[in-house]
């Protein structure tokens, strides 16, 4: 089966004055279609900044990214925008819902771009809020909401388009051990029902746990790759057998 998303010997190097900072080493992976994947690691480990490689958010300094077969590298700014318009939903810590705009706004933005007369767009976003367990709360404003309710309302912004893949970055990150756990599982239930590819990036060891496979980021290296299939975890892989499957997720 060919891969959902292929990484090859991606670099990310910025430069802060006359010093440079090494984001990603050298990282190559692939990852299938309806896979959930977790990037574990701390703060600055390269987590994020592999997020937003794959997202075409940022160009790799050196490497090559592929999401079906396309050439998201070297695709231009228009054309990269496009795609992720087409292909890929967010989930944000923050949240990042328009303050001014009700829950059946917000989760209809994405639709808007894509060109989706008003009508249709509401209904859809009204149907997607009852998939996350917010039916009667179309009409409230983000304010009017708790953490976990504007966070299902992220979750509903990333599902109404039908995308191929959904980035989670941090998406508990704001949010209490009970609705950390209710959250995950409306995006697992979801990415499952629907064969989506899910990828999640968090520093917490319980989020990773929900994932089919946690890929451990170290100072912008793939320190582990681990297997967690009907709730048994594999060891962490011998630094033989990283050499001589690293990145694979065959």
């Amino acid at each position: 089966m060919e891969p959902l998303i292929t990484v090859k010997n991606v670099r990310k190097v910025y430069r802060m004055g006359d010093e440079k900072v090494v984001a990603l080493d050298d990282v190559s992976l692939d990852i299938y279609k309806g896979e959930i994947v977790c990037f574990l690691g701390a703060s600055g480990s390269g987590k994020s900044t592999f997020l937003n490689m794959v997202a075409g958010l940022e160009k790799p300094t050196k490497g090559e990214i592929y999401i079906g077969g396309i050439p998201v590298h070297k695709l231009n700014e228009e054309d990269v925008t496009l795609f992720r318009q087409k292909n890929i939903g967010f989930i944000f810590q923050a949240y990042h819902l328009l303050p001014m705009l009700t829950a059946v706004e917000n989760v209809s933005l994405p639709l808007i771009f894509r060109g989706v007369e008003k009508k249709k767009r509401e209904k859809m976003a009204k149907e997607t809020l009852a998939v996350v367990g917010l039916a009667g709360y179309e009409n409230r404003k983000p304010t009017q909401m708790s953490g976990g309710q504007q966070q299902r309302v992220g979750i509903a912004r990333a599902l109404v388009g039908n995308p191929k893949i959904i980035f989670a970055d941090e998406p508990t990150g704001n949010l209490d051990t009970h609705t950390s756990k209710e959250v995950m599982e409306i995006m697992m239930a979801k990415a499952r029902e629907n064969g989506r590819t899910l990828i999640i990036v968090t520093h917490d060891r319980k989020i990773a746990d929900y994932a089919d496979r946690i890929v451990t980021i170290q100072d912008g290296n793939v320190l582990s790759i681990e297997e967690n299939q009907n709730g048994e975890k594999t060891e962490n892989l011998s630094e033989q057998e990283k050499h001589n499957s690293k990145g694979s997720f065959q």
